[in-house]
């Protein structure tokens, strides 16, 4: 990845426009406030040196009293006013750069959210956290004072060298040229420096991904006796971070050695300008003062523009990555002019002819050691009717119901539901009409409240308490210590099988009209497994809903078994009918038992 990001093609212009326009646009009349304290500032450091050199050949005549003191009340005022000039900008920066990495981070993570399975099967969340997070945090001076600064500093620059012109039209010239050569230095190493900030960011998202991952699995790791491996990654991982981190920093140290040599080069020169116009008699002592003042003055803006064009090089690393997580679209969509709704009730299933494989291996070697995953599959649910789905590990049972969610779509074929085509109907009304409950429940830190609605607050707590009522769980909600205000820490007070109480919870608030349960029973408890039965006989009453179990018990409930082996059916009908069957492999499995059986 490392050596992509060297290769990455160079952000353009117009990239740079679109997104100061997207981020900065909405906070105008903020952006307008800091243009107007930086431009004040600028233009009194300007006219301070001019009040100065007044003061230093009102002395140096002789003249004193009245004119003085108010040449040194004029300089005081100034420098109070350019001080204030610089906190009211500082302020106005930070709250126009927070609000627009804010902003950006909600869009790349509301992106994300949106892409396919297959793309976050192959990231990490540490990765993704340090994407989302670690390169929009680059661009915070970019998005608020980066176009401000650099217009501010190239005006503070011409206003310099305008009144050294008018002062002197060699020392003028000189200082062009010295500013010329500067700006020279800068251009060239930022060349040699983008790509290598665009290495290290990437580098530290592996890094990150790499510690993210481990951490959440140290109890496997620990028990495997994996620990010496996972440190021996954890090195390299560091090693090759801290060689890409080395080379950026080396190449922005280059700058600003170039930068300060040039500058000091220039500074002694001006102080030697200025002694040799005094010592001729071609200058006063305050113009002499002046002209140096001013050429050391060059030195802030210079050095700002080289800071700025350092920051430019990190955040040009960090505006590809970005640029590439945007360019990103999900192959899972809808028809945008034939969106179809489902049809209330309970939903008919098809699946007509479906085949499947998925495109990221890793995920592949999972599900199927080569080909589709799924082959020609053909089957239907009558609406309000259970099917019961059973096969061994990697015969694609979980992969029909990511098919039925359209987490992915199928190769060939078609999945209907309702008797709609699934590819026309809008991902939301599809999800917010199929409920899935598996045995890997996800909850979140906050309250069995906020975990029930996912942080919903319009959902009122009599509505909660009604579809926990139904499910034979408002009970147990009770019993838990502050009912539903309970904090969760990550699921880690609840056990298993409550976790999974929960989300029966969460799939019967929305009224599905299809119910899918992945091995939603394999984890229960004795205490919550007469619970669960009691909320599975409530949630599929008038639903259609699809079982995958090992467990007889379970597939008891279904009115109809498909069995599938490697990714085809091998048979499908009504339970009682091929329990009754000596010939048919589900009599089979039952003598055999189950769980022995697809083990």
């Amino acid at each position: 990845m490392g050596d992509q990001a060297l290769n990455a093609p160079r952000t353009t212009f117009q990239t740079y426009r679109a997104l100061l326009m997207r981020y900065l646009a909405p906070q105008l009349p903020r952006v307008l406030l800091m243009t107007i304290f930086l431009f004040s500032g600028i233009a009194v450091k300007l006219i301070n040196p001019q009040v100065l050199r007044t003061f230093l050949d009102t002395a140096q005549g002789g003249n004193s009293g009245p004119a003085l003191t108010a040449a040194a009340g004029l300089f005081i005022a100034f420098a109070l006013l350019q001080q204030a000039m610089s906190l009211a900008t500082h302020y106005t920066v930070k709250s126009v750069g927070w609000t627009a990495t804010n902003q950006l981070r909600a869009d790349l993570a509301r992106h994300l959210l949106r892409l396919d399975m297959s793309f976050h099967k192959a990231h990490t969340p540490g990765e993704l956290i340090d994407r989302v997070d670690g390169d929009v945090t680059q661009l915070a001076n970019f998005l608020s004072m980066f176009s401000i600064n650099i217009f501010g500093d190239t005006l503070l620059v011409l206003g310099i060298l305008i009144l050294l012109f008018r002062e002197n039209a060699w020392v003028g010239l000189g200082m062009l040229m010295y500013t010329g050569l500067t700006l020279l230095v800068l251009r060239s190493i930022q060349r040699l420096a983008v790509p290598r900030w665009a290495a290290g960011r990437e580098a530290g998202a592996q890094l990150y991904g790499y510690i993210e991952e481990r951490i959440s699995g140290a109890e496997e790791i620990r028990a495997a006796g994996a620990t010496a491996y996972a440190m021996r990654r954890l090195y390299a991982l560091m090693r090759t971070f801290t060689e890409k981190e080395r080379a950026a920093t080396m190449a922005s140290q280059i700058t600003y050695n170039l930068t300060s040599l040039v500058y000091v080069l220039g500074y002694a020169a001006g102080l030697g300008v200025g002694v040799v116009l005094y010592t001729n008699g071609q200058a006063s002592l305050g113009t002499a003062y002046l002209i140096t003042y001013y050429i050391g003055m060059l030195a802030d803006p210079l050095q700002s523009i080289r800071a700025q064009v350092e920051d430019l090089q990190q955040a040009a690393a960090s505006i590809q990555r970005i640029q590439q997580l945007f360019a990103l679209q999900p192959r899972v969509t809808h028809s945008a002019g034939a969106a179809l709704e489902l049809p209330t009730g309970p939903l008919s299933v098809a699946f007509e002819q479906v085949s499947f494989g998925y495109d990221d291996r890793i995920h592949a070697r999972a599900e199927a050691e080569n080909g589709n995953v799924l082959e020609g599959i053909t089957f239907s649910i009558p609406p309000g009717r259970v099917l019961g789905i059973l096969g061994r590990t990697g015969s694609g049972k979980s992969t029909l119901t990511r098919l039925l969610f359209r987490l992915y779509d199928p190769g060939q074929g078609l999945v209907r539901l309702g008797g709609v085509d699934l590819r026309h109907v809008p991902l939301a009304g599809l999800r917010g009409r199929v409920g899935m409950v598996t045995q890997d429940v996800q909850l979140f830190q906050g309250s069995v409240r906020d975990n029930l609605t996912f942080f919903n607050e319009e959902i009122p707590d009599t509505r909660l308490k009604s579809v926990l009522i139904a499910l034979h769980l408002w009970e147990w909600v009770q019993a838990l210590p502050g009912g539903l205000a309970s904090p969760l820490a990550g699921g880690q007070s609840l056990s298993a099988g409550e976790a999974q109480l929960l989300a029966f919870a969460r799939v019967f608030l929305r009224d599905p009209g299809l119910v899918i349960l992945d091995e939603a029973s394999s984890r229960l408890d004795p205490s919550t497994e007469a619970l669960m039965e009691q909320a599975v006989d409530r949630l599929f009453a008038g639903r259609t809903a699809v079982i995958i179990a090992h467990r007889l018990k379970t597939v008891q409930r279904a009115d109809d078994i498909l069995i599938l082996e490697d990714g085809r059916v091998v048979e499908q009908g009504p339970r009682q009918a091929l329990a009754a069957d000596p010939s048919s492999r589900f009599y089979q499995l039952l003598q055999t038992g189950l769980e022995e059986a697809l083990a």
